[in-house]
């Protein structure tokens, strides 16, 4: 099915652009009935079965000036596939609720949907069903399902002894929401990153295998998820900024706005690093960023830190 290039939403129709999305979205082996029906019907051979629900709203959380649709529908997906990720599972199956204007066009709908579905791809996940409906900014909602083949990893099991470990890139998006938000495109390497973000997709189920004690996705930024994971665990972390290497492009933007840098590696989010505790040493591709303690709080270097510590939604 296709539309007119210049079709609207309103003009397509509701039924026949889910129709036309649906043949955007492929189905795995696990899925017994997809879209289409009144519901999805989901094969799970054994393990746990890991669910998680995530919102976006336009001009809260992307903005279509600064991104592409296929890049929004990229980190639509990497946001709620690294909630799975961060249990010690891997996402399966996914259904999508999107809200749009009647004069959105159809091919931002279909961009979109191109960029999810590449997303998903990476860890062999599908979408198996949806919503369509009208709003006045672009809504999105999205409920993941994954699975876990052992126990999954909380947020609530670290320990005083273990070691507070980071997987994946850190600071990069909040580099590029920096600089976009001054009206800048460069270092474009950051402004890429915070339009497609690179979650470390395989590492949260080997960090549940080497033994991890508490595992968390950094979506808001790295000091806020360490303290929603020394809250939980009724534990003390400390984070050493030594630990960190600021890469260049970093370096490139704190110096022009006038800031340190390592604020958008402890303050950022959007990358979907992990972030987890460990007994002793820590796996190949993790780096030991600080310590777990008897006590509570979070703490840079053995003293609070004055600056920003990660997103808040209201």
């Amino acid at each position: 099915m296709s539309f007119p290039a210049d079709a609207t939403v309103a003009q397509a129709g509701e039924f026949p652009l889910i129709a036309r999305l649906q043949e955007i979205f492929s189905q795995g082996e696990q899925v017994l009935v997809g879209p289409g029906d009144d519901a999805a019907v989901l094969r799970i051979r054994n393990g746990h079965v890991v669910v998680s629900t995530d919102l976006l709203v336009e001009g809260r959380h992307f903005r279509r000036d600064w991104a592409s649709a296929t890049d929004i529908g990229h980190r639509a997906a990497a946001a709620n596939l690294s909630d799975v990720n961060a249990m010690g599972g891997r996402a399966h199956s996914l259904t999508i609720g999107l809200a749009t204007p009647p004069d959105l066009p159809v091919q931002w709908t279909l961009d979109f949907a191109a960029g999810f579905a590449e997303e998903c791809a990476l860890v062999g996940a599908s979408v198996v069903g949806g919503d369509l409906t009208s709003a006045d900014s672009v809504v999105v909602a999205v409920t993941v399902i994954g699975g876990c083949a052992q126990a999954p990893v909380l947020r609530s099991g670290a320990e005083p002894g273990d070691v507070l470990a980071l997987c994946g890139r850190q600071g990069w998006a909040a580099g590029g929401l920096a600089v976009l938000g001054r009206g800048f495109r460069s270092p474009r390497v950051l402004v890429e990153a915070y339009r497609r973000p690179e979650p470390p997709y395989d590492a949260g189920a080997a960090a549940a295998v080497a033994g991890a004690t508490a595992l968390i996705d950094i979506s808001d930024g790295l000091l806020a998820e360490a303290r929603h994971l020394a809250e939980a665990s009724g534990v003390a972390v400390d984070v050493r900024r030594d630990a960190f290497e600021v890469a260049e492009p970093l370096r490139a933007v704190g110096a022009a706005l006038g800031a340190d840098p390592l604020q958008f590696i402890l303050g950022g989010g959007d990358d979907h690093a992990l972030l987890a505790t460990f007994p002793g040493p820590v796996p190949d591709g993790w780096l030991p960023i600080g310590t777990v303690a008897e006590g509570s709080g979070v703490t840079v270097d053995g003293v609070e830190y004055d600056g920003p510590t990660g997103w808040t939604h209201f």
